[in-house]
């Protein structure tokens, strides 16, 4: 059986004139996500981030004099180690030190809000960064968090690609639980957005043909303790 393939039409291009958040209906895209999210853990929503945020992220991302990517590691703190058998990519943390970077956070935030409102999930904090997979690029199947060794309580990805096909390869290709093995594929559309209960979905980013850009953000729950402040980075 072949693998489902989310996918729609690309639009045209917004003009990098166009406002950060153009007008769209905010409250219908963060009703579905928690909709979704109560029925079946993740939801996927094609090309549904504010056009013009999209493009605004889009042209960071891409751009060679702002984007000093470095190469992504696995874990977190002392533990963190490179392994470019599991994954090659390479990463920009968002800091908010640039106008589109904090309406990104922004935008997060607010998406943040209402599922506390309306799902009570706790969620304290968001961390996000860019990510660059150069051609041949790939991250192999994993989980961004574990049953009880993470504060990751929900994942938030999306895509700042134009113009991408099937051939380009680069999905992210979502697995149901441990056992599935079909997963649903997911194009790196400009503007499409995944969200999905940390702790419950395995993925991978299987490997792009051409260069491919995303964020990938985490809301989190607080563990600080007086020994450790949190997130770590």
């Amino acid at each position: 059986m072949a693998t489902p393939l989310i996918s729609i039409p690309a639009p045209t291009p917004t003009p990098t004139s166009a406002p950060l958040v153009a007008h769209y209906d905010q409250h219908a895209l963060f009703e579905a996500i928690a909709q979704q999210l109560t029925t079946q853990g993740y939801s996927i929503q094609p090309q549904a981030l504010p056009p013009g945020l999209s493009e605004a992220l889009a042209l960071q991302a891409h751009n060679p004099l702002r984007a000093e990517f470095s190469d992504a590691a696995i874990g977190r703190g002392e533990q963190q180690l490179h392994n470019r058998d599991i994954r090659s990519d390479q990463i920009l943390w968002i800091d908010g030190d640039t106008v589109v970077g904090q309406k990104w956070l922004d935008w997060a935030s607010e998406l943040q809000q209402y599922l506390n409102r309306r799902l009570f999930l706790g969620l304290f904090s968001f961390e996000s960064h860019f990510a660059h997979y150069p051609p041949g690029s790939f991250y192999q199947r994993h989980m961004d968090a574990f049953r009880g060794q993470s504060n990751r309580v929900l994942t938030l990805v999306t895509y700042l690609n134009h113009d991408w096909q099937a051939e380009h390869g680069g999905a992210l290709k979502l697995y149901r639980d441990e056992q599935d093995q079909q997963g649903i594929c997911v194009l790196p559309q400009l503007g499409t957005l995944v969200v999905f209960l940390s702790e419950e979905f395995p993925h991978e980013v299987l490997a792009a043909q051409r260069d491919r850009y995303s964020i990938a953000g985490w809301f989190r729950v607080n563990s600080s303790t007086a020994q450790q402040i949190d997130p770590p980075r």
